[in-house]
């Protein structure tokens, strides 16, 4: 079993199960390179069809792990006298962004079941996925969007929301629950939390019952037409670019000095008290 992700089988589905539920499954380097290898041993094994991603505890995931990333931006600007290499950084953040984006590209069907909080990074990489089955006690979103980001793969919101509802989302970084995902189409659909693992495990078993010839003819079929319609690699290089810039506008550098200063958890609450939402809405 790996840090940050176990492997099960169950027939032909491979089960990814994100494996840190005290730290709320969020993204580290570790998360990214388990999650990057799994998913090419995926796809090489001929035994697997289809690859079911899961997470243990309250949240699927949180997001990156701000604790290090906010510390790691503030020592490389530090050290570089604040000097942005647009390159480096782009480099850098491609390596998670690429990561992700194999959930897309690999072969074979890929389908997550989503509970609790799904939000900023935590949707870099789930958009990605073919099928998402949600809970109802899901939230997506990304408030990033308010200050210190921008999505890795823009594409991805425009393609499961459309041109609209996605600008709505990313010009406020307002959550949507599991229930208004489903009813804007970003997700498959909403389920109880008690069905969640039951309908997710039962819609992969289904699709294994085709050939896995059969299912990679399809998907490779129609990532084509999103291929053409949304032009995902470029779509993904302008995300990093742009993410770059969200974390080293003189905002976006007061955030993580902010950060230093206070914590990371009371400055996003900071960031999103206003909007009163996230971990500030009254439940």
């Amino acid at each position: 079993m790996g840090e940050a992700i176990r492997v099960e089988d169950h027939g032909a589905v491979r089960h990814l199960v994100l494996c840190r539920p005290d730290e709320f499954n969020t993204i580290t380097t570790t998360l990214r390179d388990e999650l990057d290898a799994e998913l090419d041993r995926a796809d090489r094994d001929g035994a697997v069809k289809v690859v079911l991603v899961r997470a243990e505890g309250k949240a699927f995931c949180a997001g990156f792990g701000l604790d290090w990333s906010t510390a790691s931006q503030a020592a490389n600007d530090g050290a570089r006298g604040r000097v942005w290499d647009t390159v480096a950084d782009v480099q850098m953040i491609g390596r998670f962004g690429n990561t992700f984006a194999k959930l897309h590209d690999i072969s074979k069907p890929t389908i997550a079941a989503v509970q609790g909080w799904c939000i900023a990074g935590g949707t870099d990489m789930v958009l990605n996925v073919d099928l998402i089955v949600a809970a109802e006690s899901a939230r997506f979103g990304y408030p990033p969007a308010r200050v210190w980001g921008v999505p890795e793969a823009p594409w991805v919101w425009v393609a499961r929301l459309g041109l609209e509802r996605a600008k709505r989302y990313l010009f406020t970084g307002d959550e949507l629950t599991a229930r208004e995902a489903a009813d804007a189409g970003m997700i498959l659909e909403c389920v109880p939390d008690d069905a969640l693992d039951a309908r997710a495990v039962a819609l992969a078993d289904r699709m294994a019952l085709l050939p896995l010839n059969q299912l990679q003819m399809m998907k490779w079929m129609l990532n084509d037409v999103a291929r053409h319609q949304y032009q995902p690699d470029t779509s993904r290089l302008l995300g990093f670019i742009f993410d770059g810039v969200a974390r080293h506008t003189q905002e976006g550098l007061d955030f993580v000095e902010r950060a230093q200063e206070v914590g990371w958890r009371e400055v996003i609450r900071e960031r999103d008290r206003p909007f009163g939402d996230y971990g500030e809405r009254d439940r």
